[in-house]
């Protein structure tokens, strides 16, 4: 092996370790436990490593044998992720969200995974819909957004987690001075929302908060939305994706699934689902980065990896014990690979083909309670108070056929409507669609160490 594939391969090794702890390990007993430290021997990491096999081999069912497990019985609380994927806030709250999360019962926040807070905007006496609702956080925020007169219902397929959302009903409604509940919580599954008794065109908005990832079937997701949300509808949701298609490795690992990771979409595949359901181009809203910084799980590396890959790669793979546990080889040593990982949210419209037309001029009316003085509808588009902007011919339509009509004047044409609006150099400019590269972007700074206008025009 040449230098430099042995150097990647021993800095793969600190990451596939971290797999070896999420594998159930079934019939091998106390054997797994003594190899693991007769592999290890010398070095920091036997104790940890063994202890750890010693848990798995002890469990009749692991909790990490399905998401349901994970969320309903092994995490407790955000603290006990591994990542930040299930935890990342996708961009500052406005005051009135600040304000409303005050109101919420402290086991809500607590039981709280989600991987940015999904609010949009212009919500009042709003039907909302939350696929994989968990404790609750979202929608009893979002009862509050609405008001009285509007209605937010959630689902999730984690009998624990309803549980918890449920028996706190009471004391929200009371908290928010409402005389009857305008929340409701459902047991079901976001790819079969009619199995839970949801209707074709009940819904304004639809939210998802770090849950699609989880579903095996990502395309029956977006149509089932798709269905129940009205003509004009927004699907509103924050989700991990993948720079690359996953492979089965990764697909199959239990803890990168609980973990957001290993159910991960293909960024460019959310692009071509969407369009064949019969969503309008999803609009990218804001990016921010994946981390896996477990320190307990760093440990079991010891602070001299290469050391340890020379022990692990000297031993192999002994007579009896699964090569998935013990190998040295490429599927355990490279896990993730080359794949990035990042936390997106996006935008989806069900626009109503009658108001698909040309390019537009419109002029926000500053009328969106909390967005008064300006509205950055997403990465590419962001509109102050009275301006005049050229949209392209998608956001035209977005803006005509949705909750946002009332928000603006809209008329036809527009002299440079290819272009996303606010950026602070002349000439048409891309939009961007790509999480990773608005990422980028974000965490580059201009010359005056920021950018200017919209993320991503600079």
């Amino acid at each position: 092996m040449a230098a430099g594939g042995a150097a990647d391969a021993q800095a793969r090794f600190g990451h596939s370790v971290k797999g070896l702890l999420t594998e159930k390990v079934t019939s091998c007993g106390t054997d797994v436990i003594a190899l693991t430290k007769q592999v290890l021997k010398g070095s920091r990491s036997a104790e940890l490593l063994g202890q750890a096999a010693r848990n798995m081999v002890m469990q009749e069912d692991a909790i990490l044998h399905s998401e349901d497990d994970y969320y309903g019985k092994e995490l407790q609380k955000s603290e006990d992720l591994k990542t930040n994927a299930c935890i990342t806030s996708a961009r500052p709250l406005p005051k009135m969200v600040r304000d409303a999360l005050k109101h919420i019962h402290e086991e809500v926040v607590t039981r709280y995974y989600g991987c940015g807070l999904v609010i949009p905007e212009c919500l009042s006496s709003c039907r909302i819909l939350d696929l994989g609702s968990g404790s609750g956080r979202d929608c009893y925020l979002l009862s509050q957004l609405v008001g009285e007169q509007g209605h937010v219902t959630g689902i999730d397929m984690t009998e624990g987690q309803v549980e918890v959302a449920k028996k706190h009903i009471a004391y929200h409604m009371d908290k928010f001075g409402y005389r009857k509940p305008n929340v409701e919580f459902l047991h079901g599954y976001m790819e079969k929302l009619s199995d839970a008794g949801l209707a074709d065109e009940s819904y304004d908005i639809i939210i998802s908060n770090c849950v699609i990832n989880l579903a095996p079937d990502k395309r029956a997701v977006l149509q089932e939305a798709f269905r129940v949300l009205k003509p004009g509808g927004e699907m509103y949701f924050s989700d991990i994706y993948a720079s690359q298609r996953l492979s089965e490795t990764i697909r199959k690992h239990r803890v990168l699934w609980g973990e957001c990771l290993a159910g991960a979409l293909y960024w460019r595949d959310l692009y071509s689902i969407a369009e064949e359901v019969g969503f309008s181009p999803p609009c990218l809203v804001t990016a921010s980065p994946i981390t896996i910084g477990n320190k307990e799980l760093e440990a079991i590396v010891g602070e001299d990896p290469a050391r340890e890959w020379q022990l692990w790669e000297a031993v192999g793979s002994p007579a009896g014990i699964p090569t998935q546990v013990f190998s040295a080889q490429a599927t355990n040593l490279s896990i993730v690979g080359d794949c990035r990982f990042v936390s997106a949210t996006f935008r989806l419209f069900k626009v109503p083909a009658g108001s698909r037309a040309g390019p537009a001029q419109v002029i926000y009316n500053g009328r969106i309670v909390g967005h008064e003085r300006e509205l950055v509808f997403d990465a590419n588009f962001s509109f102050k108070e009275g301006e005049v902007v050229d949209v392209d011919a998608e956001m035209a339509a977005i803006l005509r056929s949705s909750r946002f009509a009332e928000e603006f004047l809209i008329r036809a044409g527009g002299a440079n409507a290819a272009a996303p609006q606010g950026c602070c150099s002349k000439g048409v400019k891309e939009k961007i669609r790509d999480p990773f590269q608005l990422l980028e972007q974000l965490t580059a700074p201009g010359p005056s160490g920021g950018t200017c206008g919209p993320p991503g025009c600079c």
